[in-house]
């Protein structure tokens, strides 16, 4: 069966106007600062041979969660709950914040084909506790699920540019989407958001391709300060982030899904780290991996780099298993939720994104 829903819409009217005045925006297309490689003959031709371990082979465990355990606010003023890949429940300056939701068994327009979750989500999208805003960070299928999206109560919408045409096309009350370019901020009970820079791209369908902005998504509350990188490849642009909003108490870093392949795409764990850094981080939280078989690494080793990466860099990390909650400002120790399996280091299958010099190098 086919949702053809899922794949959206284009912009058109106030929306287009407005994403044509963008500075991003160039000839009917975004565009990213740093131009991007991306070298997918290599990538297929190694996933014709295929990999081992991309998938677990025994239960993950999970953490399951209901809203009751959300009631009583965090005793800091900050805590946040990883639920899976790049969607965590952010709770900061009095108010609950979800990111890149995506709670459907597979990531894909169609029933038949497509990611398959590794484990159910912690909590339904449908028994959430009443959240302030849904932060995206772009529209492609594993950060913007139509049936996640359709389950959630009513919520403001926090998007780049463009995104909120498909929101609207899906029943969304145009009143409750805020569309960001890069360095706009809005608003949301006392809690500032920031659209910030990103290196990537966009789009539902291959026709589609950059025709809506992404970005990363800062949270800044009176006493705390959150960062989230949604996807990128490693660019110049986090040590502006990081003067212009940090330092910040946490980043949630997209460390998974890599390949020497698409290095400009996706950062890979030690750019993680370094990113992190640059950002004025205090503690970083590994997300977009664990949870979908998207890359040809096995399914384990984000976590095993990023650990690795961050001890060299004296890096304070968290990661809790699925559906966990921990405080920034007091984050646990690190141990291990998943098996130990073969992976490969840095050194044997390097993640370096292109065009980078001087204090960008890892």
């Amino acid at each position: 069966m086919i949702d053809w829903n899922a794949f959206g819409v284009r912009a058109t009217g106030k929306r287009r106007v407005r994403m044509e005045r963008s500075p991003q925006f160039t000839d009917g297309l975004f565009r990213n600062a740093l131009p991007m490689e991306m070298r997918m003959g290599k990538a297929l031709a190694k996933l014709v041979r295929g990999a081992p371990n991309r998938e677990p082979s025994a239960p993950v465990p999970v953490l399951r969660r209901s809203a009751s355990e959300f009631l009583a606010p965090p005793p800091s003023g900050l805590r946040v709950t990883w639920l899976g890949h790049s969607a965590m429940l952010v709770e900061i300056g009095g108010r609950r914040f979800l990111t890149d939701p995506t709670f459907s068994p597979r990531i894909s327009p169609v029933s038949f084909a497509g990611p398959m979750r590794f484990w159910e989500a912690p909590i339904a999208a449908a028994a959430l506790p009443p959240i302030d805003a849904v932060l995206l960070s772009h529209d492609h299928f594993d950060h913007l699920d139509l049936p996640t999206i359709r389950a959630l109560g009513p919520t403001t919408f926090v998007t780049p540019l463009g995104v909120g045409a498909h929101l609207e096309a899906w029943g969304i009350d145009p009143a409750r989407i805020v569309e960001l370019d890069w360095w706009q901020t809005t608003a949301i009970g006392g809690v500032e958001i920031a659209c910030t820079p990103a290196r990537h791209f966009s789009g539902r369908t291959p026709t589609s391709r950059d025709r809506t902005l992404w970005g990363g998504l800062a949270l800044l509350a009176p006493k705390h300060r959150v960062f989230f990188s949604g996807d990128t490849g490693m660019f110049p642009g986090f040590a502006d982030i990081g003067r212009a909003y940090g330092p910040f108490d946490l980043t949630m870093m997209e460390s998974g899904a890599y390949d020497a392949a698409w290095a400009d795409v996706h950062i890979g764990p030690e750019q993680a780290v370094r990113a992190h850094q640059l950002l004025g981080g205090k503690v970083m939280l590994p997300v977009h991996w664990g949870t979908f078989n998207l890359a040809l690494h096995a399914w384990t080793e984000p976590g095993e780099r990023v650990i690795e990466a961050a001890r060299r860099a004296g890096v304070t990390l968290a990661m809790p298993r699925p559906g966990g909650s921990f405080d920034p400002l007091e984050p646990p120790k690190v141990e291990r939720w998943w098996p130990e399996l073969p992976w490969q280091r840095a050194e044997e299958a390097p993640v370096v994104s292109s065009g980078l010099e001087g204090a960008l190098a890892i």
